[in-house]
């Protein structure tokens, strides 16, 4: 349910925007019309004046024009916006790309200092890589603000692995460092949040721990139910892989690393990001947390312990396995000879033991801020966290690099006289590497505010892991990262842009659905239903979570001169002034709608029933005729539950399958279109919102949906009415300020007003500023009173704060 409300609410700011810009357009106009009117007066007035008294008058007016002209022709200030003409003075993202030579040093040193250590949220080594963000923001000039979380956090305690005989007698000890990590001053690895617990017990193989990889042991006659698996990375999210052994009947589960030495570190926690013990509200200090016996904590975690393992100590274990011969294709994983080891079980044992240390730890999320003079109620949020596994030159810090040269060349265009249209906010988040939970408790803290106000969430994490652009977007942001990359020049191919060549890569651009839970816009997209995008260079980079992920690896190999830090960069910024800048929002409905159409195609091929794909076509069709910006509703892309669905799109269908696998054909006909019914209100509500329409629907039929239930009529009704409330008490108001202006123009000079402390929007923060044109017209403007009570954040009231 709150993902259907926020789809009304989001689309609502698009449309809010273009009512916005049309009236300031109005007002200019008549404002003109005034100015002209008024000019014809002082004529008049001559005309009564005596001679003698014209002539004084004239004169006057002449060396009052002679000294206008000798101050005009006076060399600007540098403080003027753009600070020396050109075609920057006038257009922010000129200013912008301006400022781009030296950044690549600049960003270079920023990655050095961050990367000198390593710096584990939660620890003491991480407070110098906070230091570090607060203070590029500060020296930028940025207004700061920090917030604090106490989530439960999982770090290693004592572990062991050896091989022993059938009779139990110690074979060998293998070891659990990473052979990459000569100097051990990186955490060992370990899986976050899984279980203590230990087995001594036959091992056998399982490959990547896929579905199919179970099914190949079937045929086999194999089976892991007792035993240790061991697996090589590579299988999907881990916690899924450890889900899956445990499902099994396995009693621990080993993942291994490559032949290239590292050994990936990474979190287990299963059911989606955030704190485990406070799901839906922020882990704050005295919040109210889950006791560790209650069900819904402990489907959490997983069921039998788990630990990563080089590739080194997997291959020790293989080679002692027994049973039948491994598959073909399953040995290259491992880079065994062909003629060598089994898939088990046995006959030799793995003595394999784990403790976890579990605890309450605090992490500390990071804002700069800079307010927008027309809508600071509207919120342009740019994010990427700094914690990290082991040392983070790609993951995340290339891109925390990235986000500190951006606040550079904000501030120095604050300084230059630019203010952006909408606010923009920018986001160090603490703890992703445990499950999102920095950014998901700040977005849980602050839900309704962001629902109401966020117009888009840009995520950037690895921002540089090797060669050429990939982007995942909701779609209505699509066409608007493809002209902003016709912006900004490639990084590795002299005269050409970055869409040259990214259109030339694996036949032609592709933006992938962000319908994955690996980064920091998934509290915002699937829990708050924000648009996002998500942008890196490189697909892939194999020293993920290892301790090959340091500053040495980025310069000899992954951005020697750190240009792609610096396209990175420009992308980015390039998108954030335009969606803080464009007097109206650069959504487009229509792409949305086509890519709705394309899973509906693709839907129907699965299916036998048309009834049901005809209901699906209709709503797009509706949702397509509306012709204005559209804006995503979260759940069309969230992730199934299912981790094996092959259906990357409308995850409730996906779920519905699977959970109805068992069922009798009617039952999973009857789950399948209740969710199809799901989608098609939600696309329908959408398009009467973008209409600025009530739903002309019978709300009765609502009456009786389980899924929704009276509380569901009376929040969407109530959403529909402050959506119409919120744009007339914003045209109205600016009229009556104008009028009201106007009509003391003659009789008073100008005076500062306020705008009434109870004219609010829907979502309980200014309903709108009026623009620059009219602030000239009518010398109207607000102020709030303290920064925290302007942005209605609560969680940005008693803390940190820097002027």
């Amino acid at each position: 349910m709150p993902a259907l409300t926020t789809l009304r609410c989001a689309a609502l700011a698009a449309r809010v925007s273009l009512a916005r810009e049309n009236a300031r357009r109005a007002f200019a106009s008549h404002g003109e019309a005034e100015h002209g009117e008024m000019l014809s007066q002082p004529a008049a007035a001559l005309a009564r004046l005596p001679p003698a008294s014209v002539r004084v008058l004239v004169g006057f007016g002449a060396a009052l024009l002679v000294s206008l002209v000798v101050l005009h022709r006076r060399p600007a200030a540098r403080g003027a916006a753009g600070g020396g003409g050109g075609p920057a003075e006038h257009d922010p993202a000129a200013r912008f790309l301006a400022l781009s030579e030296g950044a690549n040093a600049t960003i270079a040193a920023d990655l050095r200092a961050l990367t000198a250590g390593p710096h584990l949220a939660g620890t003491g080594a991480a407070a110098g890589a906070a230091a570090r963000v607060l203070s590029g923001f500060r020296a930028a000039g940025l207004r700061t603000l920090t917030r604090e979380y106490t989530p439960l956090l999982s770090y290693p305690g004592h572990a062991s692995l050896a091989l022993l005989r059938a009779d139990r007698t110690l074979l060998a000890h293998l070891s659990l460092d990473e052979p990459a990590d000569v100097g051990r001053r990186l955490v060992r690895p370990y899986h976050a949040y899984a279980p203590s617990g230990g087995a001594v017990a036959e091992a056998v193989f399982v490959n990547l721990g896929r579905e199919e990889d179970y099914l190949t042991l079937e045929r086999l006659g194999v089976s892991v139910s007792g035993r240790v698996a061991v697996a090589i990375r590579g299988g999907g999210y881990r916690g899924g892989v450890v889900r899956r052994a445990a499902e099994r009947g396995a009693a621990a589960i080993l993942i291994a690393g490559h032949a290239d030495g590292g050994v990936e570190r990474g979190t287990v926690i299963l059911g989606g990001p955030g704190d485990p013990l406070t799901p839906g509200w922020a882990a704050t200090a005295g919040a109210e947390r889950l006791d560790f016996d209650q069900e819904e904590v402990k489907r959490r975690f997983p069921a039998i312990p788990s630990m990563p393992v080089s590739g080194k100590t997997a291959s020790a274990i293989i080679r002692t396995l027994g049973g039948p011969a491994l598959p073909a294709e399953w040995q290259t994983g491992v880079g065994l000879p062909v003629d060598v080891g089994g898939v088990g079980p046995g006959p030799t044992l793995v003595n394999f033991t784990y403790q976890e240390d579990r605890k309450m730890g605090m992490i500390q999320d990071i804002f700069a801020i800079i307010k927008g003079y027309e809508e600071p109620d509207r919120y342009v949020i740019l994010g990427n966290h700094r914690d990290a596994w082991t040392y983070g030159a790609v993951d995340p810090n290339s891109g925390t690099s990235a986000l500190l040269d951006i606040a550079r060349r904000l501030g120095i265009m604050l300084q230059s006289g630019w203010t952006p249209r909408r606010t923009i906010i920018l986001c160090s988040w603490d703890a992703e590497e445990f499950g999102m939970i920095g950014s998901t408790e700040w977005v849980e803290e602050n839900l309704e505010d962001l629902q109401s106000k966020a117009v888009a969430y840009l995520n950037v994490d690895c921002a540089v892991q090797g060669i050429g652009l990939f982007a995942g977007s909701t779609p209505q942001l699509d066409n608007l990262l493809v002209d902003v990359t016709r912006q900004v020049k490639d990084p590795d191919v002299e005269g050409k842009t970055v869409h040259d060549t990214w259109n030339k890569m694996t036949g032609g651009i592709n933006i992938e659905r962000l319908a994955r839970t690996d980064s920091d816009f998934a509290p915002f997209l699937h829990h708050a239903g924000i648009p996002c995008m998500d942008l890196y260079y490189g697909k892939e980079f194999p020293g993920y979570h290892t301790a090959l992920d340091s500053y040495h690896w980025m310069e000899k190999h992954g951005d020697p001169l750190f240009l792609r830090h610096v396209a990175i960069v420009e992308i980015w910024g390039l998108l954030a002034l335009r969606l803080a800048d464009d007097p109206v929002l650069p959504f487009d409905y229509q792409t949305y709608a086509s890519q709705l159409q394309e899973h509906a195609n693709a839907f129907s091929g699965m299916m036998e029933n048309s009834k049901w794909v005809h209901l699906l076509n209709i709503s797009i069709e509706d949702l397509s005729d509306a012709g204005i910006e559209f804006l995503k509703e979260a759940k069309m892309y969230s992730p199934p539950e299912d981790y094996e669905s092959k259906l990357s799109f409308f995850p409730g269908v996906a779920d519905a399958i699977s959970r109805s696998s068992n069922r009798s054909v009617k039952e999973q006909q009857a789950a399948v279109r209740h969710e199809v019914w799901k989608i098609s209100r939600a696309i329908q509500r959408a398009a009467d919102v973008l209409r600025g329409e009530f739903s002309n629907r019978n709300e009765s039929l609502y009456y009786s949906d389980p899924v929704y239930g009276c509380a569901g009529v009376i929040n969407r009704l109530q959403d529909q009415i402050r959506a119409a409330q919120c744009e007339l008490a914003w045209t109205h108001a600016q009229i009556a300020m104008h009028s009201a202006a106007a009509a003391h123009a003659r009789t008073t000079p100008p005076s500062r007003t306020t705008l009434p402390p109870g004219q609010r929007d829907g979502g309980g923060g200014v309903a709108g500023a009026p623009s620059s044109t009219q602030q000239a017209t009518t010398s109207t403007a607000w102020q709030l009173e303290d920064f925290a009570s302007e942005f209605s954040f609560p969680s940005l009231h008693n803390t940190s704060t820097d002027e």
